[in-house]
């Protein structure tokens, strides 16, 4: 086996949820996708389209952009989520009002097929089968990927969304920066 070839091959696949609401959004969205591929342990593979998305929840502000990360990592699930705040908290979020405006948001949504609940984590993300905002852009890679607690493709799970919200491919940039 080549020199390097066995580091490609190792960790988890995950995938990460990035959004951002608030100075020059799509911005934000590529730098957080930078910084975390900077951090040691973590490689990306792939990553969405940019989405322009409506707020849910808090409603009156202004529309976030959303995409989702393919990473591969050696991490464990606590250390991913310790180095995933590192990053926000390293690009100026101050955690706030659920739901509200924010400069980065970065979310563990599928950690391989680990099902994990504890006070500060719970993967797959709770949320994650009920957002559009969440599942177009995690369709869009990984269509065939199976949420490991409901045995359902995201495929599937897209053709039972009951959100209704509009979500459009942000027309500054296509896909999301890659590094």
């Amino acid at each position: 086996m080549p020199n390097g070839f066995a580091s490609e091959i190792q960790g988890i696949v995950c995938f990460i949820g990035v959004g951002s609401n608030v100075d020059d959004p799509a911005s934000r969205c590529c730098e957080a996708v930078q910084r975390v591929s900077a951090v040691r342990g973590i490689k990306v593979l792939r990553t969405s389209s940019l989405y322009r998305t409506e707020p849910v929840g808090f409603i009156e502000q202004e529309r976030f952009v959303n995409a989702v990360i393919e990473i591969r990592t050696v991490l464990s699930p606590r250390e991913l989520l310790n180095d995933l705040r590192a990053v926000e908290d390293g690009m100026g979020r101050v955690r706030g009002p659920k739901w509200g405006p924010r400069i980065i948001d970065l979310d563990i949504l599928l950690y391989g097929q680990e099902i994990i609940q504890d006070d500060a984590l719970i993967v797959p993300h709770p949320e994650l089968h009920k957002r559009r905002f969440v599942l177009t852009p995690l369709c869009e890679i990984a269509s065939y990927v199976i949420h490991p607690a409901f045995g359902i493709s995201i495929h599937g799970l897209m053709n039972r969304l009951g959100d209704e919200s509009r979500i459009h491919i942000h027309e500054a940039r296509g896909k999301l920066c890659l590094i």
